[in-house]
């Protein structure tokens, strides 16, 4: 008589299914048995001291059961039912990872957190430090650095702080005939300043100084840009804007630092495309016009208020002159209150934080602006910054102080033009007050 359950011993094991098997069921019907463990041992089974225990005390052997699973009781020493309905089990106590080495029934190891956080740090910091310095060189070669400032000759001793000298053009370069027709630019060969101004940077705030084109001016001795011949001093007495046509951007700070005795550091020069291009690429520029303008020559067409500007109608706006009774002061005045506002919008995070805005408008300006060799990207930020902060408390805007006029010209008031020079070189709180 075999006592191992159900005949298992030889060949007596009951029917057998599956691979190599006689019996009628297909393996895919089989029902996987279970194994019951740590239970009594049924009846008659080689239980310790039954009727039916073996001679050398074997020990008691799993047992099993179809279907149900592990039949343990209370069903949660083990694999629960439905073992084989797909359901996934961790490993039991005991084992690695969990309570005494094992997983808890359904859990995972905690993530993480603390390396994560460092990781996502650390590849934000990465691609801010690489989208920075190719933003850096990639704006940098957009500079056209065309002006040098070495072919000035005889220069005022440099002061405190930064001057830089700040033109508007009247170049043409760049646009079509359609756009000149509805930029109102006309189509005049060459180019002429259609503004000039002094922005110096210090600490006492920033001082803008509007130089009115008309302003008469002394032209003294210099060096051809381009034939590097000296020209002597002759006296000539002219508009301002007269230097810049004569020989470009050098004879007009040679000009410009020979009348007022104040070193420049920076040029930067924009013409009337740039300019258009600038305003339309952040969005426009919000201005609070003060009356009704209406200008033919300029085409301005601007109702009183406050209103948001595109490039074509901010260039009408800067450009008006005769509906202003004609006066080169009040445009001038115009002038420096849109490039502040322009500034300030520049300036503003919803550009800054956009780089559909920002590139867009680094584009328009970086490939528009004419500077000096030793201009860098430095510098025209400071340059920018501190027009934005020309209106704020610490900030000054003002017209070069004026006496009188001669011949349709402007002339300037020499005693207080040097005291706001010696101020400006000295880094001083500007204490003129202008036109």
């Amino acid at each position: 008589m075999n006592d191992w359950p159900e005949g298992w011993s030889g060949d007596n094991r009951g029917p057998r299914y599956g691979r190599g098997s006689a019996g009628a069921r297909p393996e895919g019907a089989r029902v996987m048995r279970q194994v019951r463990r740590g239970g009594p041992a049924p009846a008659g089974h080689g239980g310790p001291g039954g009727p039916s225990a073996p001679p050398y005390g074997v020990p008691q052997q799993p047992s099993y059961v179809d279907g149900g699973g592990y039949d343990a009781p209370g069903g949660d020493h083990g694999y629960a039912s439905g073992y084989n309905t797909g359901h996934v089990y961790g490993r039991q106590a005991g084992g690695p990872g969990g309570p005494g080495g094992g997983y808890a029934h359904g859990s995972r190891p905690a993530p993480n957190w603390g390396r994560r956080i460092k990781l996502t740090a650390i590849t934000l910091v990465t691609v801010f430090l690489v989208t920075t310095v190719a933003t850096y060189f990639w704006a940098d070669s957009k500079l056209n650095r065309e002006v040098d400032l070495s072919k000035v000759i005889d220069r005022p001793e440099t002061g405190k702080g930064t001057n830089y000298l700040i033109v508007g053009s009247d170049s043409r370069a760049g646009l079509s005939d359609e756009q000149k027709k509805s930029l109102h630019t006309g189509s005049a060969e060459g180019k002429r300043t259609d503004s000039m101004m002094i922005l110096h940077t210090g600490s006492n705030g920033p001082t803008l100084i509007s130089l009115p084109r008309d302003s008469n001016v002394e032209i003294p001795s210099f060096k051809g840009s381009d034939s590097g011949k000296t020209y002597p001093a002759t006296g000539r007495q002219v508009k301002l804007n007269a230097a810049y046509a004569e020989d470009g951007p050098e004879l007009l700070v040679r000009t410009v630092e020979f009348n007022t005795g104040l070193h420049i550091d920076h040029y930067v020069e924009i013409g009337f495309a740039g300019f258009a291009n600038i305003v339309d690429a952040v969005g426009g520029v919000e201005i609070d016009i003060p009356k009704d303008i209406k200008d033919t020559k300029s085409g301005a067409d601007l109702k009183k208020g406050k209103q948001t500007l595109d490039g074509q109608e901010a260039l009408a706006f800067v450009r008006t002159r005769y509906a202003l009774a004609g006066s080169d002061l009040d445009r001038t005045k115009n002038q420096q209150k849109f490039l502040a506002a322009l500034s300030h919008q520049v300036a503003t995070p919803s550009t800054v934080m956009n780089p559909f805005k920002l590139y867009p408008t680094m584009s328009a300006g970086l490939d528009s602006l004419i500077v000096d060799e030793d201009m860098s990207l430095w510098n025209l930020a400071s340059m920018f910054w501190a027009m934005k902060n020309v209106n704020s408390g610490d900030g000054t805007s003002m017209n070069m102080p004026i006496s009188g006029s001669t011949g349709g010209n402007l002339v300037w008031d020499k005693a207080k033009v040097r005291t706001l020079v010696d101020e400006l070189k000295n880094d001083q709180k500007v204490t003129v007050t202008g036109n």
